[in-house]
């Protein structure tokens, strides 16, 4: 049987660069990657369990009343959330999970299971940040700087997570959010059946 897998929030401003330090984290290790449900309808390319799994409106409140979502928001009238089954599988399945989500869902997230690894990314300066969003070239200023006052807003929630990883090279970004994971790993509540071993084979030396 295998050891079960480690549930990881990794959240930051946008255009901190998370979508592709989990990219280069799913290509180079491995990690599953949660996909989120949405009532929105697919765009053209976008495929059932890869991007999204597409429901309904009323199947996804009927999972909301079942508590069927580790989180879930509602955003230009249409619903997205983090299935509990899907996540559950994985890491039963003994694979790392990464949750790439906003704040406020990684918060709802770490209400619900405690133990869930929280990470959040910044880049390396808010100078910096205005210069990634701006180099886009897919918004004006006025996004740009709603975008900049969000991030302020964002960094009041930095306390409720146990690291910060600053994104200044997407390499040695994903290699740091790595070495933190294989740590937890080495935490003795992930190592049950290795604590017994170890007591059990000092025991013969146990006082009598």
């Amino acid at each position: 049987m295998s050891k079960k897998g480690i549930l990881t929030v990794i959240s930051g401003f946008s255009g901190s660069g998370k979508g592709t330090v989990v990219k280069e984290l799913v290509k180079n290790y491995g990690y599953a990657v949660s996909v989120s449900a949405t009532t929105r309808q697919p765009r053209t390319g976008e495929r059932e369990g890869i991007e999204y799994f597409f429901v309904s409106k009323e199947d996804f409140e009927k999972t909301i009343a079942e508590d069927g979502f580790l989180e879930h928001a509602e955003f230009v009238d249409n619903y997205y959330g983090t299935p509990k089954k899907y996540v559950d599988e994985m890491l039963d399945a003994g694979k790392d999970v990464i949750l790439e989500i906003e704040v406020n869902g990684g918060l709802q997230v770490h209400s619900k299971r405690p133990d869930t690894v929280m990470i959040f990314m910044v880049p390396p300066s808010a100078d910096e940040l205005r210069s990634r969003l701006t180099n886009r070239g897919t918004e004006d200023m006025e996004k740009i700087d709603k975008r900049l006052a969000r991030a302020y807003e964002e960094t009041q929630y930095i306390d409720s997570y146990d690291y910060i990883v600053v994104n200044n090279d997407v390499t040695e970004c994903m290699q740091s959010i790595h070495n933190i994971i294989l740590s937890e790993k080495s935490r003795v509540r992930y190592n049950p059946e290795l604590k017994s071993s170890i007591i059990n084979d000092y025991k013969r030396f146990e006082r009598r």
